[in-house]
């Protein structure tokens, strides 16, 4: 019986490993940075982050006069940003193809 104890004490502490790093990462990505945080995340310099800002190319929110750049919005806007492989134009190109010959029937 004490086996069994012991068996399920271990998992209990693996579980709470575990959600206590799921919680971690959520505040990571809720988290809010400033100019140079945001600068260093995303490995730019801050005047091209403030280039980036002007041209509004950036997710950022601007209460007041300062700017803040939530994490997981900046790794969604870098997600976006992402060059499509060769094949995956050609598989869109296909698609796009076979929908005209559909429409205008040859």
């Amino acid at each position: 019986m004490p086996t069994v104890v012991l068996e399920i004490l271990k998992t209990v502490e693996r579980l709470e490993v575990k959600i206590a790093n799921l919680q971690k990462v959520e505040t990571d990505e809720t988290e809010l940075l400033n100019v140079h945080e945001a600068a260093a995340f995303l490995k730019i310099s801050v005047p091209a982050i403030y280039t980036k800002v002007s041209r509004r190319e950036i997710p950022v929110s601007k209460p007041g006069r300062r700017l803040y750049f939530s994490k997981s919005k900046l790794i969604e806007w870098i997600s976006a940003s992402k060059l499509k492989t060769q094949n995956e134009m050609l598989k869109e190109s296909q698609i796009k193809m076979k929908a005209y010959r559909k429409h205008f029937g040859s």
